[in-house]
């Protein structure tokens, strides 16, 4: 009997959860695999600290590559409408910006597509790699 409990409550938690992540869908972490890179954002209350950059205080998000310390730093994201959000981010060393917007295709992906300003490079292998201007991400 306790056993048939348990396993209901963890079921309940698990559709609550799900629940929340559809009401918040610009809310967790996004990769892309091909270019190890990822977004970690919480454009609902704001409320993500860079690694290594807390002095900066909280943020909407970032985006940063596997295994690297670079981070390219949201400072801005205003939601327009349910599956688009217009973003603002600046590299870590604070000399290039850029506008993007982020929008949502699916349950599961996301298409960061760059917009006005400089252009997303990460480093790659002792050199500057230039993402795509269109980049699609799958939420984890």
């Amino acid at each position: 009997m306790k056993k048939a409990l348990a396993l209901a409550a963890m079921a309940i938690a698990a559709v609550a959860a799900a629940a929340q992540d559809a009401q918040k869908p610009f809310c967790g972490t996004l990769s892309n695999d091909e270019y190890n890179v990822y977004l970690t954002i919480d454009f609902h209350s704001e409320g993500i600290s860079v690694p290594g950059h807390e002095i900066l205080g909280k943020l909407p998000g970032y985006l940063a590559k596997r295994r690297n310390s670079f981070y390219w730093l949201v400072t801005s994201a205003r939601l327009s409408g349910k599956r688009k959000a217009e973003l603002e981010l600046i590299n870590d060393y604070g000399s290039e910006d850029l506008e993007a917007t982020l929008t949502q295709k699916d349950d599961s992906t996301f298409v960061l597509t760059q917009g006005d300003g400089s252009t997303l490079k990460v480093p790659n292998n002792g050199k500057w790699q230039k993402l795509p201007k269109k980049l699609e991400f799958k939420k984890r």
